[in-house]
């Protein structure tokens, strides 16, 4: 009996046609395209901002190093 069920129902009512398939495909693409681009920018972002935070460290470090050398080389009286 289900196999006569499966057998009377037409082939087009359990798949889209093939143009839909080609057309969700392309929208599937578009959006991991979408999805890429945004997890680019947020690297991108992330990247810059632990560039610029580890140069303003690197001239701290740079400053405090050189205010060490300058007071041991000063002449004392």
């Amino acid at each position: 009996m289900g196999c006569a069920l499966i057998f009377a129902v037409p082939p087009q009512a359990f798949s889209q046609t093939a143009g839909q398939d080609v057309k969700d495909a392309g929208k599937d693409v578009k959006d991991a395209a979408k999805d890429t681009g945004h997890a680019a920018k947020h690297a991108g972002k992330a990247t810059a901002k632990t560039a610029k935070k580890a140069g303003k460290k690197v001239k701290h470090t740079t400053n405090k190093a050189a205010s060490k050398v300058e007071e041991k080389t000063k002449d004392k009286p």
